[in-house]
């Protein structure tokens, strides 16, 4: 293996896109599985695993995880909810990294959110709080350390994560204590990508594009495959699909040295 792949996915727990009415649009947890399969990819990194489910109950074992390790055969697999929250809002959760190579080291992160007022449905709310998830793994030989996260969507709640920057100065923290070869991929939530591209590049992380948009309800290039200097992106691509409100980033990459 001189190359290794890996797919980035907001999957929007399995509910695809309609044009006409993309927030009735039908759950099609197969359609979701045959688009992972298609890319065969070394590694695979999902958000929105679940459906959130009333009052914050977390269903175990989660179901849409369950599928997708009954689908993904030959892969091994690491999953976590975040923490569980009674305020936890009728939309995606969950973290998943599946591998071909076998997972070690896997740990999940608590990003506590901000106490931002915002009004959902008639009534006064307070965003839940974001997880980051790592692994480890050995690709042709050599160690490769794993992070997968989701932010609060700062932007959809008219504030900003440039004011509450306490999650992604979390993230950052956890990308200081890794000196080998990593990646770090997800769903970054930030509209205004370009504070967050130079706020990974001063701890040396670049992203693989920031130029294609990677969701459908706005022109926001919202998710992203940053990896630092013990790594070169070989090619890289956006790739549309009507499984989900997001698009899949697929990048393939080489190791340095």
């Amino acid at each position: 293996m001189s190359t290794f792949k890996i797919l980035q996915f907001n999957m929007q727990f399995g509910q695809g896109w309609d044009d006409a009415d993309p927030d009735h649009a039908p759950v099609d947890l197969e359609l979701t599985i045959s688009e992972i399969l298609s890319h065969d990819a070394d590694v695979v990194m999902l958000q929105e695993v679940e459906h959130a489910q009333p009052d914050g109950v977390q269903l175990d074992p989660p179901p849409n995880y369950t599928r997708l390790k009954a689908a993904l055969k030959g892969y091994f697999s690491y999953f976590s909810y975040p923490k569980a929250d009674p305020r936890e809002l009728p939309f995606g959760i969950g973290l998943a990294i599946f591998s071909k190579t076998p997972l070690r080291d896997t740990f999940r992160y608590d990003l506590p959110s901000p106490p931002i007022e915002f009004e959902f449905q008639g009534e006064e709310k307070t965003p839940t709080d974001r997880l980051l998830i790592g692994a480890k793994t050995t690709l042709a030989g050599r160690e490769l350390q794993l992070f997968n996260t989701h932010l609060l969507a700062h932007f959809m709640l008219n504030s900003s994560s440039e004011h509450h920057s306490e999650q992604r100065q979390l993230v950052v923290k956890q990308l200081r204590r890794s000196d080998g070869p990593t990646l770090i991929s997800g769903d970054f939530n930030v509209s205004k990508h370009d504070a967050l591209v130079k706020q990974f590049a001063k701890v040396g992380y670049q992203t693989t594009q920031t130029k294609e948009i990677t969701w459908r309800r706005r022109p926001y290039v919202l998710d992203h495959i940053f990896y630092n200097r013990h790594l070169h992106p070989v090619r890289y691509a956006v790739k549309p699909t009507m499984a989900s409100d997001h698009h899949i980033l697929v990048g393939e990459f080489e190791f340095l040295d």
